[in-house]
């Protein structure tokens, strides 16, 4: 086994992801409680116990839940997250739980591990290196995962895609990138204009079209690098109300070398595990969900 990646919810209402390598599991953002996040790893052959780090890609609610400070302290589960954001993680627990004297707030901060541009290594043999990104007013981070020869790119929540981008997810065996909306839909919708405006001006997410020409790029200049294709494409945090899946199969099946490896994210259901493509199965994993 060497780099593994389970999404056990992509979307507004909760992200969470599951990531698991030879010395340890961790997730990439806690949108979803502890309970739900328990009750979606079932058939996964993982149990919440066995999670050790938390990576964050930033601090909206849907990435990050309070729900989580006491399990975190209760299981010495540090907690992930860019210098900026640590500082304000900290905050913010002190704030939510300020009528709860007996929260274990401050044993929780000790938990929380600020990063910079410099990669961290979250758990025995993975190395992280952050990839900034726009996202409103104090940004996202992106992940380059590398453990054992395995590479994975993980980025969600960015209001465009930067150069760097395309340059830092080469030679990868996984990539997973958000692909948020279609633009006649999010126009046609009955959103405040000043929501769209939030969503489509840069610093808010990425639509289906610029997700598909950063899929493309990656690819090409894998090629020209002779360098491996991805064993998979991950299309994350899905727009319910202004996405459908049959428009992106649509537009992604325009590219052959993209439709064959794609797996479309959901809300309320996990992915089956996607590995290298020398990866087997963990025992006790239950394989389902086909897409």
């Amino acid at each position: 086994m060497s780099l593994e990646l389970c999404i056990l919810a992509s979307g507004s209402s909760g992200n969470s992801t599951l990531v698991r390598a030879p010395g340890g599991v961790m997730l990439i953002d806690a949108g979803l409680g502890p309970r739900v996040t328990q009750q979606r790893m079932k058939g996964t052959g993982v149990k919440l116990e066995e999670v050790s780090a938390i990576c964050l890609t930033h601090l909206d609610s849907d990435h990050f839940r309070f729900s989580w400070l006491r399990v975190a302290v209760q299981r010495q589960i540090r907690v992930y997250c860019s210098n900026q954001h640590a500082e304000e993680l900290r905050t913010r627990a002190q704030n939510v739980f300020a009528d709860e004297p007996e929260a274990p707030v401050e044993r929780f901060c000790e938990l929380v591990m600020g990063f910079g541009r410099k990669a961290f290594e979250p758990m025995p043999g993975v190395a992280i290196r952050p990839v900034a990104f726009d996202h409103d007013a104090t940004g996202s981070q992106g992940f380059l995962i590398e453990c054992q020869g395995s590479r994975l790119g993980y980025a969600t929540d960015l209001g465009r895609v930067p150069e760097h981008l395309i340059e830092r997810f080469e030679d990868l065996d996984i990539l997973a990138l958000e692909s948020n909306y279609d633009p006649g839909m999010q126009l046609a919708s009955a959103r405040p204009w000043f929501l769209k405006q939030r969503i489509m001006g840069g610093a808010g997410h990425l639509s289906n079209e610029q997700a598909f020409e950063a899929i493309r790029k990656i690819l090409i200049r894998a090629e020209e690098q002779r360098r491996r294709l991805p064993n998979h494409i991950v299309l994350l945090h899905r727009s319910r109300q202004c996405n459908c899946p049959d428009v992106m199969r649509k537009l992604f099946a325009q590219d052959s070398r993209i439709a064959q490896r794609l797996t479309l994210a959901e809300q309320y259901q996990r992915s089956e595990w996607l590995r290298p493509a020398q990866g087997k199965a963990h025992i006790g994993e239950q394989l389902t969900l086909a897409f």
